[in-house]
């Protein structure tokens, strides 16, 4: 950087913000062991059916119907259009469970009701959806820490697998808190909050690299905050752009999409965080060197380069 450029110094508050990430995560943890995830229909089976009416309807209105009909914790939501309307129930197969759930619609309805379809998700399927996306997420953080290891140093993939897996538990954490349905689509989102921060942290693991080759006086915590700072325009805007795009995805997106926009959001930025004072910090806690960047000196390249 030149002289007239200000570095920022990210890395000032690096034990507090490691202090903030370790409560954050203990606290995620102890809210996944105690609430556990609110698994959706596709993993723990269930009826789901879709009704139909003439005006937009009023979900609050289905909610309280279908609770007086005794059907509590029934998930409902647009499908599509709001005059379709989607609900969830975590019950076994029953044929008629269909014209129940019609019959308590049509009681005392402004409206009539008519049902669309009525669909049966197996316990079993759930739990194979279950098992293989999760070994699908190991998988990801397997294959994100070789290659991290093999295009710059192993000190690297530590530190991007720790963010990784600091971004994917907060997330999870999340949802346990507030009690949000946990389904495919959430873990399709879980999914790209991985790629979303590896990307980010490779961008600025790449740009510490070349300062530790390029910059022969300073200290490596003054070379991670050099390079913090050079790359701090390109996080914040495509951070911002992201976030732009998925507030427009919750707010116009339909209840259907509600729990994948919501973890995408706080995946974003959480990744931003941790792609600054997590990945950075580690490779800081494992006294990543000048050393550890050199390039391999060709047979007599000394020679030839001495006055």
């Amino acid at each position: 950087m030149s002289e007239n450029e200000k570095v920022i110094n990210f890395m000032r508050v690096r034990h507090l913000a490691g202090v903030f990430s370790l409560l954050l995560i203990l606290g995620s943890i102890v809210s996944l062991a105690v609430n556990g995830l609110q698994f959706g229909l596709d993993f723990t089976g269930g009826t789901q059916i879709e009704v139909g009416y003439e005006k937009p309807a009023d979900l609050n209105q289905v909610r309280s119907q279908l609770t007086s009909a005794g059907y509590e914790g029934a998930v409902v939501v647009y499908f599509g259009a709001e005059t379709d309307v989607l609900i969830r129930l975590q019950r076994g197969f029953d044929p008629g469970l269909g014209e129940e759930i019609l019959a308590a619609l049509n009681r005392d309805a402004a409206q009539p009701v008519q049902l669309r379809r009525i669909e049966f998700v197996g316990p079993q399927v759930g739990e194979e959806l279950r098992d293989d996306g999760g070994l699908g997420m190991l998988f990801a953080l397997l294959v994100v820490m070789l290659y991290v290891a093999m295009r710059f140093q192993y000190k690297f993939s530590v530190g991007a697998v720790v963010a990784l897996i600091h971004d994917v538990i907060l997330v999870l954490g999340l949802f346990s808190v507030l009690r949000l349905d946990f389904d495919l689509t959430v873990l399709a989102a879980v999914l790209a909050v991985i790629g979303y921060s590896l990307n980010d942290t490779i961008v600025v693991a790449d740009r510490i690299r070349e300062n530790f080759r390029k910059l022969r006086t300073e200290t490596p915590l003054e070379v991670v905050n050099i390079s913090l700072t050079q790359t701090l325009g390109r996080t914040l805007i495509t951070g911002l752009t992201t976030m732009l795009v998925l507030f427009a995805l919750y707010y116009f997106g339909g209840e259907t999409i509600h729990g994948f926009s919501i973890a995408l959001l706080f995946g974003v930025l959480i990744g931003t965080y941790s792609s600054i004072y997590v990945s950075s910090y580690v490779l800081l806690l494992l006294d990543i060197s000048k050393e550890d960047l050199m390039l391999p000196v060709k047979e007599g390249q000394e020679l030839d380069d001495t006055p």
